[in-house]
């Protein structure tokens, strides 16, 4: 079983420093035994973070929609694994009122950080939170999962104006708030017409990434850590995207040298 302080020295043998902003995806199983659960691994974090900002996704894109048009911030369970939803509990940090791509935040800035999310009606818009992790030069770690689960990547894709990344119909959905106030708006989900998950093929920027120094790898528990630079990663997939001829997300490839080189 690893410690909480196992944990603490695992992370900032990462390059973690106290007043980073640090966004994880999560796979407790890659991770291994820990004490107090996912607990203990969300403790290590924001004690490390100790004048920083640690944030976890805590998305629900698989059970809000048309059919299930309503976000309680209150009660929605995360769709994506034992850590985001232990995280949702907690009273230490703020969930975010994003319907289908909300996360948690916990230390300096956390508010301001979610504030205005239920004005979302895109998965990852320009502006909005997950767009502005480059700007405040976040970085992103992936324990014991890999880029596929990037959801940083999206707001690359809404930031460029991929085509067929959004669903051409929206629905309706109504976000209730901490408080019980409710607002109503417009909501679209991914779509992209050639392949079931988008995000299945990000897999592809794994090798630009670590040619160009974008990523680099770390240990948490028993997990591999791959570190993203958010900046790093949006610049040079904006340029991939400038100069590809085809659409990268679409299959799994090869990525051409010639599109992230100088």
């Amino acid at each position: 079983m690893f410690t909480k302080e196992e944990l603490k020295k695992q992370i900032r043998d990462m390059g973690i420093d106290k007043d980073d902003t640090v966004l994880i995806h999560t796979s407790m199983r890659a991770i291994g035994e820990v004490e107090n659960g996912a607990d203990g691994v969300i403790d290590a974090f924001c004690e490390v973070l100790s004048s920083g900002l640690f944030i976890v996704p805590t998305h629900t894109w698989d059970s809000i929609g048309s059919d299930n048009p309503v976000f309680d911030v209150r009660k929605e369970i995360p769709c994506i694994g034992a850590l985001p939803r232990v995280a949702a509990k907690r009273h230490d940090g703020i969930r975010s009122l994003h319907p289908t791509h909300s996360v948690w935040a916990h230390g300096k800035g956390a508010e301001e950080f979610v504030k205005g999310e239920e004005l979302a009606q895109t998965p990852c818009p320009v502006g909005f939170a997950w767009s502005r992790l480059a700007d405040m030069n976040a970085k992103i770690l992936l324990l014991g999962v890999g880029n596929d689960k990037n959801t940083f990547i999206h707001a690359i894709d809404e930031l460029a104006d991929i085509p067929d990344r959004l669903s051409e119909k929206t629905f309706d959905v109504t976000i209730i708030d901490h408080e019980g106030r409710s607002i109503t708006h417009k909501q679209h989900h991914h779509h992209c017409s050639k392949t079931d998950n988008v995000s299945d093929q990000f897999v592809n920027f794994e090798k630009p990434f670590v040619k160009m120094g974008v990523q680099k790898f770390g240990t948490l528990g028993n997990a591999v850590v791959r570190i993203v630079d958010a900046k790093k990663c949006r610049d040079l997939v904006m340029k991939m995207y400038s100069r590809a001829k085809e659409d990268l997300c679409i299959k799994l490839m090869d990525i051409p040298e010639s599109y992230y080189k100088d």
